[in-house]
């Protein structure tokens, strides 16, 4: 294997990164799932929530404590409504993503819009994809994302949502975003995954994003072409492995995008 480029342990530092202030700790249902920015859930507290079966609490050695006994959800998303009417939410987009505790149980989901200004950690899924010759499939997100508009990607790249299992968040994004069929896709494996840990601009700033990245890769076979679906990219294209390292070496690539390469390139 070749030695890493410069490039790979400046992006793998940046993905690891504290907030831009100590945050203070979230429990949902006794369970420690995020973190908080100081300020941002203080008017909500004195105001109540919306619905009041549930509690907004501070502690001031603990940090804060959403009340809910059993599913937590209905509580997890009284919550986000109320980040949303402060406009302390990232962008509202009617999806709910798992909320899970240390060990990994899921005890809710809540609205995406509000993952980051909670810091919860959240799972996303890319797949890297070759054509037969060796050339990599790149996709340029459009211009109107609210995330990272205008630059470089995988193949494909998407949240797994509430509503899916891992694979089904592969196969559904490859088709939403690509308009690949992954049964119709070769060789299709797991490659890894890569983890960040970084300030968010959502909500304001006030954000902090926890998030796994699951990684596949495979081979779109010979004739057949990417095609967006969903309106969320801007092109595709076939890239030259030197291309792509010419790329990857200028900061074309979102963040998340270039960790993924960079692991799937042996590095």
């Amino acid at each position: 294997m070749n030695a890493a480029p410069t490039w790979v342990a400046a992006v793998r530092a940046q993905a690891q990164r504290p907030p831009r202030v100590p945050r203070l700790p979230l429990w949902v249902a006794g369970q420690a799932v995020g973190s908080v920015e100081p300020g941002v859930l203080d008017q909500i507290a004195s105001k109540g929530l919306l619905d009041k079966r549930y509690k907004l609490l501070k502690d001031e050695q603990s940090g804060w404590s959403l009340h809910a006994l059993g599913d937590a959800t209905p509580a997890l998303n009284a919550l986000a409504q109320a980040l949303r009417a402060q406009g302390r939410c990232g962008p509202w987009r009617n999806e709910q993503l798992a909320v899970c505790d240390a060990q990994g149980r899921r005890i809710g989901t809540i609205e995406r819009g509000a993952v980051r200004p909670l810091g919860l950690a959240t799972q996303a899924v890319h797949l890297v994809a070759r054509a037969p010759d060796g050339r990599m499939w790149v996709q340029l997100r459009a211009f109107n994302k609210p995330n990272n508009p205008g630059q470089w990607d995988t193949l494909m790249g998407g949240m797994v949502s509430a509503a899916d299992t891992l694979p089904q968040a592969l196969a559904r994004e490859t088709w939403e975003e690509a308009g690949l069929r992954v049964d119709a896709l070769h060789g299709v494996a797991h490659g890894g995954h890569v983890q960040l840990a970084v300030p968010s601009e959502e909500a304001h700033g006030c954000g902090y994003m926890v998030e796994r990245i699951d990684w596949f890769h495979a081979t779109v076979p010979d004739g057949m072409v990417p095609q967006n679906q969903d309106g969320e990219v801007e092109r595709f294209e076939l890239l030259a492995p030197e291309a792509l390292l010419e790329r990857l070496a200028h900061g074309a690539f979102t963040p998340e995008a270039t960790l993924v390469l960079a692991a799937a390139l042996g590095w």
